[in-house]
């Protein structure tokens, strides 16, 4: 089942895709709802953030390919992390398919993307075992974890390089059935493939992170988990550009750049 959110008039409705339609729903993925007679035309629907959540978690380093890209394309010394440790983003950077990627005008750059598997928390947990981590979850999106690499490398923290904001497009939609570790990510920039990768190459599962995170923190419902990227992030975003992630199971998320004047 495909879940999207939408905003119709003065409200935001949840909605089920149905071929080329969403049926609007009262309520919500995350609780009790019921199917109403009102539909919308994809084309037409002004789509939103598929969730607004309470807690952003990202995972930092995931992908062997990309810290050995990382060490060349920006030489660090990155190595093979030790243990599946969770980092933070902030809501406010969150964007939906088809709004704008804005570059600061003071950005030296480079900015570049990151095509994230994103898991969508859809019932409280706490202490779970790998085996039941994935009882937790709802379903699954896309998220660009765009990145400015000379604010990353300068400031104390990520503030600026990870939660400028627009700086997190993530969609279209919740895809509930599909197996996080068997999902094909390709980006496209400008029409032309840039990376592709395969989630079963994580360093550390979504099940291990979960089981490991809900040891020490509780997870509650619209939470996320974006689990990191694989591979290069070239070429480097500019004004102009558009960026598209896609996973088959789930669909495409779709920004435009523009440089802010």
């Amino acid at each position: 089942m495909k879940w999207c959110r939408m905003a119709i008039t003065d409200r935001e409705v949840y909605g089920i895709l149905d071929g080329d339609e969403a049926v609007v729903v009262q309520g919500s993925p995350f609780g009790t709802y019921t199917r109403t007679a009102s539909r919308m035309k994809l084309t037409s629907a002004q789509l939103l953030i598929p969730v607004m959540p309470s807690n952003f978690y990202a995972v930092g380093v995931n992908y062997s390919a990309h810290i050995e890209w990382a060490n060349t394309r920006h030489k660090l010394a990155i190595g093979a992390p030790k243990q599946a440790d969770i980092g933070y983003r902030s809501p406010s950077a969150l964007i939906p398919s088809g709004a704008s990627i804005v570059i600061p005008k003071d950005s030296p750059g480079p900015v570049e993307y990151e095509a994230e598997l994103v898991a969508v928390v859809g019932k409280k947990a706490k202490n779970l075992t790998e085996r039941e981590a994935l009882s937790c979850i709802l379903g699954y999106t896309l998220g660009n974890d765009v990145s400015e690499r000379s604010w990353q490398a300068s400031d104390r923290t990520l503030w600026r390089a990870k939660n400028t904001d627009s700086f997190k497009p993530m969609g279209p939609v919740i895809e509930t059935d599909l197996d996080p570790m068997h999902q094909h990510i390709v980006v496209r920039v400008n029409g032309r493939t840039a990376n592709a990768y395969d989630t079963d190459k994580m360093i550390w599962s979504i099940q291990h992170y979960i089981s490991r995170m809900t040891r020490y923190l509780t997870l509650y419902p619209g939470d996320v988990i974006w689990l990191g990227t694989d591979g290069a992030c070239e070429p480097e975003l500019k004004g102009g550009d558009r960026v598209e992630i896609e996973a088959e199971s789930i669909g495409i998320l779709s920004n435009p750049v523009i440089k802010e004047a």
